[in-house]
């Protein structure tokens, strides 16, 4: 594929997501739409500053301080990993120009077949946002073509309102409670 940069005429560029943050001891797998352009340059989940998602989990898990210095991916990574949480996304990959899901064109669903080998105590998969929910019967089915496929019909799907800067019509605390308790109803406050 033709390669163009930022601010060049054309059309949009194949984007690749990111590979998932996960663990054998994830229980609940967040599940965003595809990353945005900040977290795409940074190559981390949910990059940009505004974004609340490091935020409501901070404050989900207060004596537990998430790592906060420069160049502490790696470090936010293992501490969600410690709490028993994972990250991905529905898409792999997809055509977009900036960072709206609305944007979002040509998109290729992740392979999640495989996901409950890497992750045995997986019991829900919560979607951050309206465009990943949209999505919430294929990621089952896909689950459910696991080699654990009794317990693939046992986890959860539930819809989450998104962290995006995107959603500013819901207030802090309201995302903050939905968060909160979906964690807990899965054993992880």
């Amino acid at each position: 594929m033709r390669q163009r940069h930022e601010g060049q005429a054309g059309p949009p560029l194949r984007l690749t997501g990111l590979p998932p943050v996960v663990s054998p001891q994830t229980v609940v797998l967040v599940l965003g739409s595809f990353p945005g352009a900040a977290s795409l340059r940074l190559q981390q989940y949910y990059g940009h500053p505004q974004n609340q998602f490091w935020r409501i989990l901070s404050a989900v898990w207060p004596q537990h301080p998430l790592p906060q210095e420069p160049g502490a991916y790696a470090a936010r990574c293992e501490w969600l990993l410690a709490r028993r949480l994972g990250v991905w996304d529905v898409y792999g990959s997809c055509l977009r120009e900036g960072s709206l899901d609305s944007a979002i064109r040509d998109a290729q669903v992740n392979d999640f077949g495989g996901l409950l080998e890497a992750c045995p105590a997986l019991a829900a998969v919560a979607h951050n946002g309206g465009e990943s929910w949209r999505h919430h019967a294929a990621v089952r089915d896909s689950l459910a073509t696991s080699a654990r496929v009794p317990a693939a019909g046992q986890i959860g799907s539930v819809r989450l309102p998104s962290t995006s800067p995107a959603n500013a019509a819901i207030s802090f605390a309201r995302k903050f409670d939905a968060w909160k308790e979906c964690l807990a109803r899965y054993g992880l406050v």
